[in-house]
């Protein structure tokens, strides 16, 4: 029986890692709040480095804090104003040198999560981007959520139910040269 399940879980995984593409564009109907949750526990089981779970995140669904994020810098932050919600990746450099790693690897499990829950997801990037008149997408952040001083933003997954159609990773297309066995 153990068999089987790992079996059918890496098979699952195998099509989830395939479908899995970044939406930019989510129709008006609001996430239910099981999916929330289920996208949280995502993040809060993934890996972190000496198991020290030090990441912090804060869930916006309010319509005008998405449109402030949307704008924390120049360009490729539009797409936060038509989700149904937001999640702020951060992590307090401070307390842990691998925030960043940390972040990211619960950053990618709320958006596997989100997938299999057939919700769209993008990773909006906003570690060392900004305005162009010098300030930091994480300063205007930190301002719209009131988010302590010691922390910093990594970035923001926005979700919301796909407005778009995405064709599924093509396996044709794989760089597989660009893996290298033993040696470079």
């Amino acid at each position: 029986m153990h068999e089987n399940y790992i079996k059918k879980t890496m098979t699952d995984f195998k099509t989830l890692a395939q479908m899995r593409r970044s939406h930019r564009k989510f129709t008006e109907q609001e996430i239910d709040g099981e999916d929330v949750k289920l996208i949280l526990r995502a993040a809060l089981m993934s890996p972190t480095s000496k198991g020290q779970r030090a990441w912090q995140f804060v869930v916006v669904d309010d319509k005008t804090d998405l449109e402030k994020l949307s704008d924390a810098k120049e360009m490729g932050g539009q797409l936060i104003k038509g989700a149904s919600l937001a999640i702020v990746v951060l992590g307090d450099p401070m307390q842990n040198d691998c925030w960043v790693e940390d972040g990211s690897i619960a950053a990618i499990s709320m958006q596997y999560q989100a997938e299999e829950l057939g919700l769209g997801s993008c990773w909006v990037q906003m570690r060392g981007r900004g305005l162009n008149d010098g300030t930091s997408a994480d300063t205007v952040i930190r301002g719209i959520l009131d988010i302590p001083e010691n922390y910093n933003v990594l970035c923001v997954i926005a979700f919301g139910h796909k407005a778009d159609e995405r064709q599924p990773q093509n396996e044709d297309k794989l760089k597989w040269e660009n893996v290298h066995i033993d040696k470079f």
